[in-house]
C-alpha cells in the first residue's frame, strides 16, 4: 500500500511558474500526508519489532540474580556492597558486589539467599565433622578392644594348655577360694531360713483361724464353752508369740541377705576385676617377653617400646586391684563376724524363748536387739494412699 502511495507520487505533475517556483496545487496536500503515512508505518514496525528484541532478550537474557558482569581496566582488587533500593526503589532488593577499580569482577547475587546457604552449609559442614569425630572415636575403641582381646585369649589359652606362665598369689587365692565357698554355704543358710519363715508363717496362719473357730464354737456350743474357750485362749497365745517370733526370723533374713547378696558380691565383683587385670598384665607382660627375644632393628625396637609403656600400665592396674582385694577381704571378714554373732545370737534366744512358752523373754529378746514388730495388716497399704 505504501509502495502504490509512492508510485502515485512521483508520476504526478508538479506545475513551474514563471519565476521557477512551485505552486500551491491540491497535490501538495495529497503527497504530504503520503509522507506522513509513510511515516507513521515505518514508526509502528520499528516500535513492534524492538518490542520483540526485548521481549527475547527479558526471556532469554540472564538473570540478575546470577550474572558475573566483567569490566576491564586496571587496578587492584577491592570489593564492596551496594543495595540495589536506591536504583530499584526495593528496600529488600538483592545486593551488588562492585569493585571500584577496572578490570575487576561484578557479582550480582541475592542478599538473603546467600546468607541463608552460607549459614546453613556452615552448619551441616558441623554437623558432619561432629559424626565424623565420634565414628572415628568408636572405631579407635573397637579397635584396642579387639586387640586386648586377642591377647588375653591368647593368654587365657595358654596358661589352660600349660604353655604360658601366669602370675600367682598363693595367699590371696586360698583367701579367695574360701570366700567363694563361704558365700555358697551362707546362701543355703540363706534358703532355709525363708523356708523355715514360709511354713512359720502358714503355722501362725492355721493358729489364727484355728482360734477363731474355736471361739465361735464356744459360743454356739453351751455344754463344751469352756473347752473350746480354753483352746481358743491357748491358740491365740501361741498366735501372738508366733508372730513375735516371725520378726525375729525376718530381721534374721534380712540380714543374712545384706551379707552375702551385697557385702560379699560387692568383694566378688571386686576380686573378677582384679583376676582380669592379671590376665591382662600376663598377656602383655608374655608379648613384652617374646619381643625381647626376638631380633633388635628398627622396626623391633619401637615395638619393644610400645610394649613396655603397655607393660608397665597394666602392671599398676593389677597391683592397684590386688591392694584393693585385700583390703575389701579383710573389711568383709570382719564385718561377716560382727554381724553373725550378733545374728545367731537373736535366732538362739527367739527359738528357745518361743518353744519354752517363755512370752517375756520373747519380748526381751526383740527389745534388745532392737526389732519393732509392725502391727497386724500395716503391711497392706490403705485405699488413701493407694490413690
Amino acid at each position: 500500500m505504501t509502495d502504490s502511495i509512492m508510485s502515485k507520487a512521483a508520476t504526478m505533475e508538479i506545475p513551474i511558474n514563471s519565476n521557477g517556483d512551485t505552486g500551491s496545487l491540491q497535490e501538495d496536500d495529497s503527497l504530504e500526508q503520503a509522507a506522513k503515512l509513510q511515516w507513521s508505518l515505518d514508526e509502528k514496525v520499528g516500535s513492534s519489532r524492538d518490542t520483540r528484541d526485548l521481549q527475547q532478550v527479558m526471556v532469554s537474557g540472564p538473570n540478575l540474580n546470577e550474572t558475573n558482569i566483567v569490566s576491564g581496566g586496571y587496578g587492584g582488587t577491592v570489593e564492596g556492597i551496594i543495595p540495589t533500593s536506591s536504583i530499584t526503589g526495593n528496600r529488600d532488593g538483592p545486593a551488588v558486589r562492585y569493585n571500584p577499580d577496572f578490570n575487576k569482577r561484578i557479582q550480582v547475587t541475592g542478599f538473603g539467599s546467600n546468607m541463608h546457604h552460607s549459614s546453613s552449609s556452615s552448619s551441616s559442614m558441623a554437623a558432619e565433622q561432629t559424626t565424623r569425630g565420634v565414628a572415628v572415636e568408636k572405631l579407635e575403641y573397637m579397635k584396642k578392644w579387639g586387640f586386648n582381646t586377642y591377647k588375653c585369649t591368647k593368654q587365657m589359652i595358654s596358661e589352660r594348655f600349660g604353655r604360658g606362665s601366669r602370675t600367682v598369689d598363693l595367699e590371696m587365692e586360698a583367701q579367695i577360694e574360701v570366700l567363694r565357698d563361704t558365700k555358697r554355704k551362707y546362701e543355703n543358710v540363706l534358703r532355709l531360713a525363708r523356708a523355715l519363715t514360709n511354713h512359720f508363717y502358714n503355722m501362725v496362719q492355721t493358729q489364727h483361724a484355728l482360734g477363731d473357730t474355736f471361739a465361735d464354737l464356744s459360743q454356739k456350743s453351751p455344754e463344751l464353752r469352756d473347752e473350746f474357750g480354753y483352746n481358743a485362749e491357748t491358740q491365740k497365745l501361741l498366735c501372738k508369740n508366733g508372730e513375735t517370733l516371725l520378726g525375729a526370723i525376718n530381721f534374721f533374713v534380712s540380714s543374712i541377705n545384706t551379707l552375702v547378696n551385697k557385702t560379699m558380691e560387692d568383694t566378688l565383683t571386686t576380686i573378677k576385676m582384679y583376676e582380669n587385670a592379671r590376665l591382662e598384665f600376663d598377656a602383655y607382660r608374655s608379648d613384652l617377653d617374646e619381643l625381647n627375644m626376638g631380633p633388635r632393628d628398627a622396626v623391633t625396637m619401637a615395638r619393644i617400646d610400645a610394649a613396655q609403656q603397655q607393660y608397665h600400665v597394666h602392671r599398676e592396674k593389677y597391683e592397684r586391684l590386688r591392694s584393693d582385694v585385700t583390703i575389701k577381704l579383710k573389711f568383709l571378714e570382719e564385718n561377716k563376724v560382727k554381724v553373725m554373732h550378733k545374728q545367731l545370737l537373736l535366732f538362739h534366744n527367739a527359738i528357745s524363748a518361743y518353744f519354752a512358752g517363755n512370752q517375756q523373754q520373747l519380748e526381751q529378746t526383740l527389745k534388745q536387739f532392737n526389732i519393732k514388730l509392725k502391727p497386724p495388716g500395716a503391711e497392706q497399704p490403705s485405699w488413701l494412699e493407694e490413690q
